[in-house]
């Protein structure tokens, strides 16, 4: 299957459609370039202070549930920055809020190494099975941010073969290589029971 292809889902065999429980319309919008379209319901979710996004997507699928008494996907992201063993990873959304994604980049400077992995993970909870699949992108902090496309630290993170930032890519470009991308695609093959067959397109 080409690098490039899309991959599209649909929803099978289940008593009701899992909603996709996110506050973040981009997200929404990218799983639906990848071919997961789905309802989307903004919950104000508690989350756990945790590095590992699969903490988090665990915690926030079973309290969407709750609220919500059907099926819910849910989804987080990290950046794993290498030189500090990890952090920020999933609170990295935190640190855009009190320090903004300028500072990530300078605070990188002393170390010597720019290298972090960007990544996702997506959660399905149906009250009773909990289906979680992480997904990853290696690359690198670029020194300042760069790019007016994507949205929260896409715009200094350069995935490994290319010299561009997520949020100088095009909508495609980014999709081939991204740790959403992966995630999603990792979640549909352990469901093939709520998505199905997935065809590529390109």
């Amino acid at each position: 299957m080409p690098e490039a292809a899309r991959l599209h889902a649909r929803i099978v065999r289940v008593d009701r459609a899992p909603v996709f429980v996110t506050s973040r319309p981009e997200k929404a919008r990218e799983a639906s370039r990848l071919g997961f379209t789905l309802e989307c319901v903004p919950l104000d979710l508690a989350e756990p202070q945790a590095l590992d996004p699969l903490t988090v997507v665990d915690a926030k699928a079973r309290a969407a549930f709750q609220q919500l008494q059907r099926p819910v996907i849910v989804e987080d992201s990290g950046l794993e920055v290498h030189a500090w063993r990890r952090f920020p990873g999933a609170l990295i959304k935190w640190l855009e809020k009190t320090a903004g994604v300028e500072s990530l980049a300078r605070m990188l400077d002393p170390f010597g190494q720019r290298g972090a992995t960007a990544t996702c993970a997506v959660a399905y909870f149906d009250g009773s099975r909990l289906t979680a699949a992480r997904g990853e992108s290696a690359g690198s902090i670029a020194p300042a941010p760069r790019g007016t496309g994507g949205f929260g630290w896409d715009c200094v993170f350069i995935p490994d073969g290319s010299s561009l930032t997520f949020a100088e890519m095009s909508d495609e470009e980014k999709d081939r290589v991204s740790h959403r991308r992966r995630a999603w695609e990792n979640l549909a093959d352990g469901l093939p029971e709520v998505f199905g067959e997935r065809r590529p397109s390109s």
